[in-house]
Parts: C-alpha cells; structure tokens; sequence
C-alpha cells in the first residue's frame, strides 16, 4: 500500500461527495424528463419553456446528457475515491457550457421564458465548477487515487 492510498479524507469530504452524487442523480433525472416528454406533457408546458424545448437541436440535448452523465459518473469518482472524477467533472462543465450557451445566446431562453430563467442555470453552472475545484482539492491534498 503506497502513502496516496493511506491518505483518508476528512469527514465533510464524504458529505460534499455524497451531496454532489445526490445532485448529479437529480440533473440526470432532469435529462431523463426532458427527452421523454411526451407531446401532450410538452403542450402542458408555460409556452416560453415549450418553445425553448421545441426548438432546441439535439445536438444540444447531447451536451445535455454529456453535462449530467459525465456529472454522474465524475461524483461517482468522487464517492469512489478515483483521480478520473476530475476529467468526467471537467467535461460535465464544458458541456454546461455549451447546453446553456445555447439555451441562453440563441434559444433566447431570457426572452421566452423571463429572467427566472436564469438562476437554476447558473447554479448548476456554479455547482459544477465547485465540484471541479473540489475534485482538484482531494487529488492535490491525496484523497483521491
């Protein structure tokens, strides 16, 4: 057993993991609900969200399943104790990126749907780069291997 293996993370580590595997269970949840909305619940929808989903390219829905994916399996790494939580948690904030860049720059969500579109989004975006500096945090500090 070499010392990186020995290092054991403190408590808390374990709540900030367990809460980030919680959350990233919920934004695949979300993703789930959004590609298999059926066309009746899509018409049930306030009419600024229908029209932002309608409009979106699936290529943006494929950034989508890579941000909550990669998030998933990155706070598993987490939970795991494994180095490659940091990569899966850096693509899953690239594809944030990407998914609300959209969302917000071309889908026009702000203007369809109201600035309360906003907030969630920024906090996923937050939250995601939070555990990317937390995953950089248990590699340097030897929790991760």
């Amino acid at each position: 057993m070499n010392d990186v293996n020995a290092i054991k993370p403190p408590a808390w580590f374990w709540v900030v993991a367990i809460l980030a595997l919680i959350w990233e269970l919920l934004g695949v949840a979300s993703y789930l609900y959004h590609v298999t909305l059926s066309a009746d619940a899509l018409q049930a929808l306030p009419e600024g969200q229908r029209r932002v989903m309608e409009i979106t390219p699936a290529w943006v829905n494929a950034a989508f399943a890579i941000a909550t994916w990669g998030g998933l399996l990155g706070a598993l790494g987490l939970v795991l104790r494994r180095k490659w939580a940091r990569p899966l948690l850096l693509v899953s904030v690239l594809a944030i990126v990407v998914q609300f860049g959209w969302v917000f720059l071309v889908g026009k969500a702000t203007e369809l749907i109201g600035p309360s579109a906003v907030g969630l989004p920024a906090f996923i975006f937050a939250f995601g780069l939070f555990l990317l500096w937390f995953a950089g945090l248990a590699t340097r500090r030897g929790w991760l291997r």
